[in-house]
């Protein structure tokens, strides 16, 4: 406070008709910004109050759906990033409603001090055609499009989260079954071992037993490998460690109902790409409006006092300038950003057209992988397992070889992945969609069970 008291001060001490000059210049100037942007001073807030990144070491023993999108909600850095943006466009909307600043200005004729003539002019650009106006409607249309950027941007880190969620638990299903197929693969070995024991089959095999064995044991390795690797692939949504949490806790047997096309179509409007691409719209013609303001040249006001020594008086000095629009008249500008609204209002019908194909892509990937997991896990899985039980009850009893229990087993672990890539793909779909239209779709869910 303290420089604003010394610069009224300076102003008090000026001669009376510099000082009205000066008074004046203020009062037409407006300020320096004006009243509607006093929350201009916080914008610093807006950034403060960003959640900081997940701290290094933190581990969740489980981890549910809804906590890993409300952790990469919260900390991702692409939506920091966008709420950045946001700031940003605010503070650049408080520099639109700014008015030009007036000039000073000191001039000296002669330097004899008996007839030297001096000057103090104050000059101040007074906007005309809506220019002010024109910029803070861009700038607002600017903030607005930023705040459909951070939509756009959780709308993808959830549906994004969706997947890798799923991934892990369909990661963590298939270690089960590689830790299913070690015990199947131990049991058939041992089962080899005691009837070449008992002199009923050739040792050729319990060689065949142990490599399948074997085999078993490095897909196990590799499975818990996958784990690792889906696991970090979540916990990167929102920054944490490599082995953030332990068990993803989840029901892949959980399966929504499919809503009718048409019932999701309804809801293009309301994506996030559409309303960005929409909002771009209103951006791109609030700032072809001003460039047509510009066409409309601005008024300097000029005030000021001319002290004439040689004859001990002041003289008041008021002038008036306009440039002439002869040479330019800001048509290239104004052309080019109608020329760039007709682009964006291209890209938003492109637009919706896109988000129409995929929502239709998404939805019939999600009918398909329905029915696959209906199919599997009423028909395929039963129908393998009770295959396998027998071939492994058979050899037990000397009825079948070896290979046949071991191509039972291949065919149960087979039809248990395409369970699990079925119910991975319709998660999936069911994410996408949720992403193009921007909220969850509100479905019934058909539960079924954990693991096939």
């Amino acid at each position: 406070m303290a420089h604003v008291y010394t610069r009224v001060v300076r102003i008090l001490r000026l001669p009376q008709t510099v000082r009205a000059t000066v008074i004046f210049i203020v009062c037409l100037s407006g300020g320096y910004a004006p009243a509607s942007y006093a929350w201009s001073a916080g914008i610093g807030s807006e950034l403060s109050s960003i959640p900081a990144p997940l701290p290094d070491g933190e581990f969740a023993p489980t981890l549910s759906l809804d906590a890993a999108i409300q952790l990469a909600t919260r900390r991702n850095s692409d939506i920091r990033a966008a709420a950045s943006e946001i700031a940003a466009t605010e503070a650049a909307l408080v520099q639109s409603g700014a008015r030009p600043n007036p000039e000073l200005a000191y001039s000296l004729e002669d330097l004899k001090k008996g007839t030297r003539t001096t000057t103090v002019q104050l000059n101040q650009i007074v906007e005309l055609g809506g220019k002010r106006n024109a910029r803070i409607a861009a700038g607002e249309r600017a903030r607005d499009a930023a705040a459909a950027d951070r939509v756009v941007k959780v709308a993808d880190i959830r549906a994004n989260v969706i997947a890798a969620f799923f991934d892990v638990l369909v990661a963590q299903e298939r270690l089960v079954l590689a830790d299913a197929a070690v015990v199947l693969a131990q049991r058939g070995s041992e089962i080899a071992g005691k009837r070449v024991t008992a002199g009923k089959i050739s040792p050729v095999e319990e060689t065949k037993a142990r490599v399948a064995q074997a085999n078993a044991m490095l897909e196990r390795s590799q499975a818990n490998t996958d784990v690792v690797a889906a696991r970090g692939r979540l916990c990167a949504m929102w920054n944490g460690d490599v082995q953030c949490f332990g068990v993803a806790n989840g029901v892949l047997g959980d399966m929504p109902d499919v809503p009718k096309f048409g019932d999701i179509a309804t809801l293009i409007a309301a994506s996030p790409s559409v309303r960005r691409a929409a909002l771009e719209v209103d951006r791109r013609s609030a700032l072809a409006e001003v460039e047509k303001t510009r066409r409309t040249m601005d008024v300097t006001v000029s005030v000021g006092v001319k002290r004439a020594e040689d004859i001990g008086r002041n003289q008041a000095l008021i002038g008036l300038s306009v440039p002439l629009p002869l040479f330019d008249r800001n048509h290239g500008n104004v052309l080019e950003a109608l020329r760039r609204t007709d682009k964006a209002s291209d890209e938003l019908s492109a637009t919706e057209s896109r988000v129409r194909a995929d929502l239709l892509q998404f939805h019939q990937q999600w009918t398909a992988a329905r029915d696959a997991v209906l199919l599997l896990r009423n028909d395929i899985l039963p129908g393998a397992q009770s295959a396998y039980d027998a071939a492994v009850k058979g050899f037990e009893f000397g009825k079948f070889t070896f290979l046949d229990v071991l191509d039972a087993q291949r065919t149960l672990l087979q039809a248990k992945t395409q369970y699990l890539n079925a119910v991975a793909s319709l998660h999936r779909a069911h994410a996408e969609i949720d992403r193009l239209t921007g909220a969850p779709i509100a479905t019934n869910s058909l539960n079924g069970k954990t693991s096939p």
